[in-house]
Order: C-alpha cells, then sequence, then structure tokens
C-alpha cells in the first residue's frame, strides 16, 4: 500500500504573518509535523505543499521533499485544504504516481507525533469501512453555552434552551 504524507504550508498567513515558520520551542513549527511523519516509517513520500521558497527550504532541510511549488489558486486566502491536497494529488497523477492512502499534516500541530500517526493507520485498517480519521479533543467549556452579540448588541445565548442546564448533563462536543 502507497502512501504519501502531504503538509499544507502556505506562506501568505493574513492573522498570524508567517506562522508556519515561527519558532516553537526553538524550531520552526512546521518541522515537528515533517519529523513525525518520517518518524513513522509510514510513507512513500512525505512532501510539503507551499508557495513559499522560505518554506520550501525549511521543509527540505528537515527531510521533506518540495517537488512542485503551489499554485496561485491554492496559495489565496479562499482555497480549502481539499483544493490543496487535490492538486497535489493530481500533480503526483501526471507525473504517474498515485497513492492508496493520504495523510494530511497542518504545519501548526507541533504535539503531532510518529506514535499518533501510526495510531490512525492501525485505527484505519481494523475499521476498513472507514474512510478517514480525524484527531479531535473535546471542548474545555460546553459549546451549548456559547454566547452571540444579539440584535440589539448585547450578547445572548446561542441555545438558549441550555442556559441553565447542569454542564455536566450536557452532551459531549468535540
Amino acid at each position: 500500500m502507497s502512501a504519501i504524507a502531504i503538509m499544507t504550508a502556505r506562506g501568505g498567513s493574513k492573522r498570524i504573518p508567517k506562522k508556519n515558520m515561527r519558532s516553537f520551542c526553538g524550531k520552526p513549527i512546521l518541522t515537528y509535523g515533517i519529523t513525525a511523519a518520517l518518524e513513522s516509517e509510514l510513507f512513500d513520500e512525505v512532501m510539503v505543499s507551499t508557495d513559499s521558497e522560505e518554506i520550501a527550504e525549511i521543509a527540505r532541510q528537515t527531510g521533506a521533499k518540495v517537488p512542485f511549488m503551489r499554485s496561485a489558486r491554492t496559495a489565496d486566502d479562499y482555497a480549502t485544504t481539499e483544493d490543496v491536497l487535490l492538486e497535489v494529488l493530481e500533480e503526483y497523477a501526471e507525473a504517474g504516481r498515485t497513492f492508496d492512502m493520504v495523510c494530511c499534516i497542518y504545519p501548526t500541530a507541533p504535539f503531532l507525533t510518529a506514535a499518533k500517526i501510526k495510531e490512525a493507520f492501525a485505527m484505519l485498517e481494523e475499521h476498513p469501512e472507514a474512510d478517514s480519521v480525524v484527531p479531535v479533543v473535546a471542548f474545555s467549556f460546553p459549546p451549548q453555552r456559547a454566547l452571540i452579540t444579539g440584535e440589539n448588541g448585547y450578547l445572548c445565548y446561542q441555545y438558549p434552551e441550555n442556559a441553565l442546564v447542569r454542564s455536566q448533563d450536557l452532551m459531549t462536543i468535540y
């Protein structure tokens, strides 16, 4: 079974400039995910999809491949992860390479480990009816008690029916 890890690391973040290259515990944050993918030894290829030469250089130095730069279409503020993944897979297909498994790794996931990737692959093997695995964590505060700005400009409950329900009686949401 052939597998590829694709890290989606755009260079043009608006909210946090250069966030994918920001130092986290002394290393560019994107290097943690690349290292985890490489150490898992599950992938035929670990690649980074980027529009930034600076990110590409960091990726290559960490051991990932950057066989092509991301297109302008998938490097704008409106491109989705799906757009990026499909572009990468189309580029590889045009070069005669296809993969049975695709693992999307976000560059701002420094706590991803090779063990977690292996665990995800094992889950897919144990559950062939599943087509994907997504890491989740329970909300620390019940979103059923979320507040929004009402039409009058004041805060109000998004779900008023849950305003007086004990938090332990609300469904866990991930």
